[in-house]
């Protein structure tokens, strides 16, 4: 069986990226994109979206 060699890097969310993460929000940006241009996962930004309580992405 193969090990996973990727270490797993978790960052912190800061303000910056919550403010980010609010104005693309807001801008509809598609998720993929803004995935890239933070350097996270659609995932993470999914789920701090829904802890945030604002929608993400251009569907909704």
């Amino acid at each position: 069986m193969a090990k996973n060699t990727k270490e797993t890097v978790r960052r912190e969310w800061t303000k910056e990226d919550i403010k980010e993460l609010k104005v693309h929000s807001k801008a509809r940006t598609p998720v993929i994109k803004l995935a890239k241009m933070t350097k996270r996962t659609e995932g993470a930004l999914r789920q701090k979206a829904q802890t945030l309580g604002i929608g993400l992405g251009h569907q909704r």
